[in-house]
């Protein structure tokens, strides 16, 4: 099988496999956001992420590998009342506009190191002035608790890792924490995860 028949597979399903509501992280960071401008969401799946910057009025760009996912987030931002901007792309070639962002979002995207490496390098040009980047995503201790995410500890998150990639940015927050995740029903229970904020300045 290959990755964009698995999520294809994954989405056909009935229901949103990670819920309509938005990621804890994100919706608890709103207001470290830039107040207004356009949003880039990678790797969002059904939308959830995508569909709540729109409801509070961002321009959004969500970017997934799966063509069912995103046509489920459309769908849901039908339901919601607002449009968003999507693209089928596979992440390892997607090229991101320089200058355009004033927040990128990357919730549980979890990609290979070379790709990983390859995206967060791109961010730093990506966004504009006073930009922000924030992601969250689980780590290697996640093996340790089987609630959500890869089994495979390359495709997890280590802080060092972060640090050197986007060491462009000025990090305003970053944390390694565990916190109960319940977000549709592959993200439920205890996670390990790791929390960043960064800023263009």
């Amino acid at each position: 099988m290959t990755p964009r028949s698995k999520w294809d597979e994954r989405y056909s399903e009935a229901g949103y496999a990670y819920g309509t509501e938005p990621n804890d992280f994100l919706a608890a960071s709103l207001k470290q956001l830039p107040p207004a401008g356009k949003v880039l969401c990678l790797g969002d799946g059904e939308g959830r992420n995508s569909v709540f910057l729109a409801r509070q009025g961002y321009t959004v760009t969500a970017v997934d590998y799966s063509t069912l996912g995103l046509q489920k987030a459309q769908r849901l931002a039908a339901d919601r009342g607002v449009t968003i901007t999507t693209h089928v792309a596979d992440l390892a070639e997607y090229q991101l506009l320089p200058d355009t962002y004033n927040a990128v979002i990357s919730i549980f995207c979890h990609l290979p190191p070379p790709v990983r490496r390859q995206v967060h390098g791109q961010i730093p040009s990506s966004l504009k002035k006073n930009g922000v980047f924030l992601l969250e995503g689980y780590t290697p201790r996640q093996l340790n608790h089987g609630t959500g995410g890869p089994p495979v500890k390359e495709l997890l998150l280590e802080i060092i890792d972060l640090k050197k990639e986007l060491a462009q940015l000025q990090i305003t927050h970053l944390l390694e924490v565990e916190r109960e995740i319940h977000e549709g029903r592959l993200h439920t229970g205890l996670g390990a995860v790791a929390q960043l904020i960064a800023v263009k300045m």
